[in-house]
């Protein structure tokens, strides 16, 4: 599955640096698109390029094109005809629906899941292959800066507590060799096919978008794998440029849904029940104000309700360790 190792030199931000890397034979590049036709024209020539500099030549993209009403797919037809693979849904099915859709195609060794509104920087696949030495490596995120070169992503901090799971906390130790994180970053995740084909993939009922992420990451931790952060590797990120043109409201209502979800499948039955008493209070207290998304989020729980405590069941059966150890892994490292 895997080459040789090489001594490679390149500059990235202003300054040179030789990695030491495992080469790994084939990526599949996962790009999700929806109405992202300036974005691609942006960002995908920097796809090639970080490939280039990075000496990989086994590789595939793959565009997912989510039903798209702009001309996103005769650009990529016309543009990139025979460098491109282009995946069209007939109907716009969210993000995780998307991406999978890639994921079951990829040939692949490791799959690299990437925003359409994001940049890579040159050479940025070589500090992130030797990851892959370990047998138990799930995948690996990079540090995400904005067009201004401020970090806005780096690894994810594990607030875990008897009725709370929450990774929006970023933390680097640049003392640690091995940097864990919670979860690996939607905008960019290179992962073992095997072991994502292995979970399945993204879990569609988080649909249309937000915390399908932090479950993937989760799953994999659960199941016995690692997820790492590399700060060396960087990569230019435009946040939300899609989601953000949706209305506040709207969004609000997937996040509080997706929410539940999230906390019903991964923690303990007690601490689910003290969570949920919670959120009964706000659904009551918005209700009064004649604010509904509350009560929204609660009533696409009850009727999924059979869907998740299927996945939650099956999550349980395969559990190899638990929250708690997960939360200890990740701060003992530091």
């Amino acid at each position: 599955m895997y080459g040789v190792y090489n001594f490679l030199s390149v500059e990235s931000h202003g300054f040179n640096r030789v990695i030491f890397i495992f080469m790994v034979k084939s990526i599949s590049i996962i790009i999700p698109n929806y109405n992202g036709k300036t974005l691609l024209m942006q960002n995908l020539p920097s796809v090639f390029n970080a490939l280039k500099t990075s000496n990989i030549t086994d590789y595939e993209i793959i565009v997912t094109d989510d039903a798209s009403q702009d001309d996103s797919v005769l650009f990529l037809k016309n543009e990139y005809a025979g460098r491109v693979l282009v995946l069209e849904n007939p109907n716009n099915v969210g993000f995780a629906g998307n991406v999978n859709r890639g994921i079951f195609k990829a040939q692949k060794d490791l799959v690299f899941i990437l925003n359409s509104d994001v940049q890579l920087t040159e050479g940025f696949f070589l500090p992130l292959l030797k990851y892959f030495e370990y047998p138990d490596t799930f995948g690996v995120m990079s540090r995400i800066d904005n067009f201004q070169n401020y970090t806005i992503d780096q690894a994810k901090y594990p607030e875990i507590h008897f009725a709370k799971i929450d990774g929006t906390r970023n933390f680097y130790n640049p003392n640690v060799l091995l940097h864990y994180t919670l979860f690996l970053s939607g905008a960019n995740a290179l992962i073992d096919k095997n072991k994502l084909l292995e979970l399945g993939g993204f879990l569609e009922i988080f649909c249309p978008f937000y915390y399908e992420d932090v479950d993937l990451g989760l799953r994999a931790w659960r199941k016995g794998f690692k997820c790492y952060y590399e700060n060396n590797a960087v990569c230019l990120h435009d946040v939300s440029s899609s989601i953000k043109k949706k209305l506040k409201k709207d969004v609000l209502k997937v996040i509080l849904k997706n929410k539940i979800y999230l906390h019903f499948l991964h923690l303990s039955s007690a601490g689910f029940g003290f969570f949920i008493l919670k959120f009964l209070g706000k659904v009551l207290w918005n209700s009064v104000h004649l604010n509904k998304v509350y009560w929204f989020a609660l009533r696409e729980f009850i009727k999924n309700y059979s869907e998740i405590i299927h996945i939650r069941k099956k999550l349980q059966q395969s559990e190899k360790i638990n929250l708690m150890e997960i939360k200890n892994i990740i701060l003992n490292s530091l």
